[in-house]
């Protein structure tokens, strides 16, 4: 029987690398870089003077943009658009299905005077609302199918861009979300929420040190990792095609065990895939400047500059379309999943989190003397405070199915929420936890003397990297490492935003109580922030996340340590988050349980999609092929038999054994499935489910693996169906 496994793989090695080159395009980068944003000085071009103000004022200073505005900038808008070339515009937002949504329409607006003459326009109106079906999006019970209205609303501070296509050319707005009661139904609503509460509770403590600060900006640079196989491959995968993981797969000899993919050369058909689409996305003004091999085989990354934190995830959502579009020209796939392959790395999607003022200035940022700098200390500490006392809030915001295959793996942060501070700033915290402010605690850059023969001083960092924590503080910022590399970074902003900011304002309040009473504004400061952090430096951690040890620590310290998602996310249910939002008025009491449901439903479906595959490729891929392996070695046998081999023949006999065993283990753990599966939907309700599917249906995907993957060494290698680990991550 043709096997087209071997097919594909001979077509792959007669193509080369000739599949997809890269488009030449002999141009600076400073050239490209947003020629399809419609920018501010691109808007300045197109707006008047007074709109174009007007316009910049609220957004500045957090204001609602007026109509008036709003016709003006849609004149400009749809001018700039059609002089490029679009012939539609949309709104684009970020419903909960995690992914972004797009309903478009011509900006052509037929005439009905019976002369057959029409006109392109864009009103004010039009920029400002749109109206698609808001039934079909996850609600978590906010609307029924009946209640089909929802609405679309222009954000003002994120730029419009043009999308192109090999059809044509389209106008993207970016928006919000939500229902006819004006109930958040997106991720982009509440990010907005806590910025602005962010930047009025960071700007009041600024303003006890300069008066002058008019506002703070919560600022991320998110780091993307990633996995790309060759397309035929994947499309001989149903579990990549369907999941956007390998249910099934024995681990490649080679994996990553010398480590000579990291920082290695890139292949050639990568690079040229890489420059397309970072081409791409600098037109459409996403700053990513940095590319590299990342440790698994056929994983990579890409990092930008780091932007204000709205724009910052727009470009990411914008980059993972780019990057999936881009790849299909190359005949490649990107695998965005946290988990892809087991055995080698999975994928996470670094966000590096800091604020700063409207002067520029890092609030995270320790300068020469931290031990003497009242604000750093002020923010740090406050920061680390909202962590400890959020912490389960904060796993809950990055509990996701995939991300359950990643944390607490030997490459991810463990499930355990902590913060690693650095040797030198742990030093800092432990010298003013106990004396307050102290002077000449120089911690500016060192050089480290080499003593090598022609090469320049190593300048060394006030901290050290720590890949084991979820959220360390990495010299002038924090990298929230723990997000998923397929998962809109909004959730888990938010929620940071909101933690910080909900910390800010009590110790805001702490510090004016006592001022009132006549303590010296400083020392009022420094014996606030002293309670905070004894308080809450049990969530300090500067040793390695990764070890058991770790674990029992963590638990006397009374961390929590929630290992998959349905655990996690009752965190969303615990009274202080309802309070912490409803008190912020991010969310309201229903709008918390709608999102919790959606997270449960979601990870109900798609734990439903495995195990479904698993059933299927358990039977017409794995087992069918374990079968016509067995009927070539019973014709082996009965040759062997007839020649009287008969030792020879029981060694073949016993590896039919063998082979028979595990697919018999293979059907009675499909049942056992099945089985679990249907007690767990019997429970009626998506958390019920939830839980039984993690506790008793999700082991049995184990079990069938282990005899699946075990057939796979067994069965002849023309005989097996599916591509091989080791030509999925090393051929391309």
């Amino acid at each position: 029987m043709e096997n087209i496994r071997y097919n594909t793989l001979e077509k792959i090695k007669s193509n080369g690398s000739s599949n997809g080159k890269a488009t030449e395009e002999k141009k600076k980068i400073s050239e490209i870089f947003g020629k399809g944003v419609f920018s501010l000085s691109v808007m300045k071009e197109y707006i008047p003077e007074g709109p174009y103000s007007d316009l910049l004022s609220a957004i500045k200073h957090d204001k609602k943009v007026s109509y008036d505005i709003a016709e003006s900038v849609a004149k400009g808008l749809k001018r700039w658009a059609m002089d490029r070339g679009a012939t539609h515009f949309t709104h684009w937002f970020q419903p909960l299905t995690n992914l972004t949504a797009e309903k478009h329409d011509a900006f052509y607006k037929p005439s009905f005077d019976g002369m057959g003459n029409g006109i392109e326009g864009l009103s004010g109106a039009e920029l400002i609302q749109r109206e698609p079906d808001a039934s079909s999006f996850p609600s978590g019970g906010l609307r029924n199918t009946a209640e089909a209205r929802g609405y679309t609303i222009w954000d003002p501070s994120s730029p419009a861009f043009i999308l192109k296509t090999e059809a044509g050319k389209t106008l993207y707005i970016p928006s919000i979300f939500i229902s006819y009661t004006g109930e958040a139904l997106d991720h982009k609503t509440p990010l907005l929420k806590s910025s602005a509460l962010l930047d009025k509770a960071a700007t009041a403590v600024c303003n006890y040190f300069d008066s002058g600060v008019e506002y703070v900006t919560a600022t991320l640079g998110w780091e993307q990792e990633y996995f790309v196989i060759d397309a035929g491959l994947y499309k001989l995968r149903p579990d990549l095609m369907l999941t956007g993981r390998t249910l099934f797969g024995n681990k490649s000899p080679k994996g990553q065990q010398l480590e000579d993919q990291y920082f290695g050369s890139i292949p050639e058909r990568v690079q040229n895939f890489m420059m397309d689409f970072e081409r791409e996305s600098l037109k459409l003004g996403i700053p990513v400047l940095t590319r590299h091999n990342e440790v698994a085989p056929n994983q990579f990354e890409c990092a930008p500059m780091f932007e204000e934190l709205n724009v910052a995830i727009d470009h990411n959502l914008l980059l993972m379309d780019v990057m999936n579009r881009v790849a299909r020209k190359h005949g490649l796939r990107v695998l965005l999943h946290e988990k892809p392959f087991a055995g080698v790395n999975g994928s996470g999607k670094h966000n590096n989190w800091s604020m700063a003022t409207d002067g520029g200035k890092n609030l995270l940022s320790p300068g020469n003397d931290p031990g003497n700098n009242l604000q750093f200390l002020t923010f740090f500490i406050n920061i680390v405070k909202g962590i400890h006392t959020y912490e389960e809030l904060i796993r809950a915001s990055i509990a996701t199915p995939g991300n359950d295959h990643r944390l607490g793996a030997n490459e991810a942060p463990p499930a355990i929420i902590s913060v690693f501070t650095g040797l030198q700033i742990a030093d800092v915290l432990k010298e003013f936890k106990k004396s307050g402010l102290v002077k000449n605690k120089n911690a500016a850059k060192k050089g480290l003397g080499l003593n090598i023969p022609k090469i320049p001083e190593m300048t060394l960092d006030n901290t050290d990297r720590n890949r084991t924590s979820p959220f360390p503080f990495t010299g002038n910022k924090f990298e929230f490492r723990a997000v998923g590399s397929s998962a809109n970074c909004s959730p888990a902003m938010m929620v940071l935003n909101t933690i910080v900011a909900n910390q800010l304002i009590e110790f805001t309040q702490e510090v004016d109580k006592l001022i009132g009473k006549k303590v010296n504004k400083e020392k009022a400061m420094v014996g606030v922030l002293q309670k905070y952090l004894k308080e809450s430096e049990n969530i300090i951690y500067n040793g390695n996340g990764y070890t058991a040890e770790w674990e029992k620590e963590a638990k006397k310290r009374g961390l929590s340590n929630h290992k998959n998602t349905p655990k996690a996310l009752q965190a969303l249910l615990q009274d202080k988050t309802v309070k912490l939002f409803e008190k912020h008025q991010i969310f309201n009491k229903r709008e918390v349980h709608a999102r919790y449901e959606i997270c449960m439903e979601e990870y109900v479906k798609k734990l439903d999609i495995e195990a479904e595959l698993i059933k299927e490729m358990a039977t017409n891929y794995i087992n069918s092929s374990a079968y016509a392996y067995v009927n070539k070695l019973t014709s082996d046998y009965k040759g062997l038999k007839e020649m009287g081999l008969t030792q020879h023949a029981e060694s073949i006999k016993q590896t039919v054994d063998e082979i028979l065993t595990h697919v018999e283990n293979i059907k009675s753990n499909v049942k056992k499935l099945e089985t679990e599966l249907h007690k767990a939907h019997a429970k009626g309700n998506a958390t019920g489910a939830a839980f039984a599917i993690a506790e008793k249906v999700r082991p049995t995907f184990d079990d069938i693996r282990t005899s699946a993957d075990a057939l796979e060494i067994m069965v002849e290698d023309s005989a097996w169906k599916l591509p091989k680990y080791r030509e999925l991550l090393f051929i391309l």
